[in-house]
């Protein structure tokens, strides 16, 4: 099989198309042929900034794909099963970015009916993180669904980025009421073409005002990416017993606090980082995920508000390339044919 693998932390051009041995898969374990592979940010800042923890690694924790094989006691799934993945890399050798991966059952999921493999490669990690961020709040809910977030309003910082998006359409799904904050007109498109209901460009206006204009009693949850940047924000717009659930570090590694006007507020603040995520949570957010798809709730593509750059898998160190670039939408690798 064919496989994209680094033995050494550094820029992409570490990265390497190598043929490797066919795996097998072990008790509770799946092989997957994988179709396409979704890129995240993490994928090259773990590539460029650690040294990796095996002889080489195969990076990609996002992908979907046919199940090709299926170990001893694993119930739920079978060859020729259409699948998605989630956490393919992390603490294994080999990830998405291989045409074979074997992986544990519980992190290969089901891909609903009518849902292709581009869909299927971009939901793991931004899907999985906007879940877990909108059900991180003191109140709830802690699944989502149709009706679990009436009355609610969500604020999503970044509405153009993936975990944004994925942010913007589960929370309407599930009945809130989103807000959202850009920088351009061009990213404030693809907010709106995700189902945002108030778009705010923060370069040209007031966000503050515009944010307490849809909600004059605060947000209820932040769906917070910039925290170094925008916690001042955050303070003045959460309302009372309100959540900030921050899940990047964009914009800078700490932030001041202020601790009366945000103690005043009764404000909770939720790290959420997916890696180590609870098993229990990770399955819920794997089931709506599937619930969101199914009912056609949760897409990709420009008409979603997520564009679609397709990379050969030779050309794996140019789609991290356009990842750490900034692209703006879904970087996916085509590994193989379905």
């Amino acid at each position: 099989m064919r496989a994209v693998v680094y033995t050494e932390a550094g820029p992409s051009s570490v990265l390497k198309v190598v043929e490797r041995p066919v795996p097998e898969p072990g008790p509770g374990e799946v092989r997957v042929r994988v179709v396409r592979a979704g890129v995240n940010p993490t994928d090259w800042k773990f590539r460029s900034g650690t040294e990796p923890a095996f002889d080489e690694v195969a990076p990609g924790q996002d992908g979907a794909g046919v199940v090709d094989a299926v170990g001893e006691g694993v119930d739920g799934l079978a060859v020729g099963d259409r699948v998605w993945l989630v956490l393919a890399q992390y603490g294994r050798a080999y990830g998405a970015s291989a045409e074979l991966t074997v992986q544990p059952a519980a992190l290969v999921v089901p891909l609903p009916g009518g849902a292709d493999f581009d869909l299927g490669a971009s939901l793991g990690v931004p899907a999985v993180t906007a879940h877990r961020a909108l059900t991180s709040s003191q109140e709830g809910p802690a699944r989502l669904g149709p009706g679990t977030l009436d009355g609610a309003v969500v604020l999503v910082a970044g509405g153009a980025g993936a975990v944004g998006n994925a942010a913007i359409q589960l929370a309407r799904w599930s009945g809130a009421t989103v807000v959202t904050t850009v920088s351009s007109e061009e990213k404030a498109a693809l907010a709106t073409a995700a189902g945002a209901h108030h778009v705010v460009n923060y370069r040209t206006g007031d966000a503050q005002r515009e944010i307490l204009d849809v909600a004059p009693d605060g947000v209820d949850i932040a769906v917070e990416v910039a925290p170094a940047e925008n916690n001042p924000l955050d303070v003045a717009v959460v309302r009372n017993h309100g959540t900030v659930a921050i899940y990047a570090n964009n914009g800078g590694e700490t932030f001041e606090i202020d601790v009366r006007a945000t103690f005043s507020r009764n404000l909770r603040y939720q790290f959420l980082l997916l890696y180590t995520l609870d098993p229990a949570l990770l399955r819920a957010a794997t089931e709506d995920i599937n619930a969101a798809v199914a009912a056609g709730a949760l897409r990709v593509g420009a008409d979603a508000g997520v564009p679609l750059h397709h990379f050969p898998l030779e050309d794996t160190a140019a789609a991290h390339d356009a990842v750490e670039a900034g692209t703006v939408g879904k970087v996916l690798v085509d590994v193989g044919t379905a």
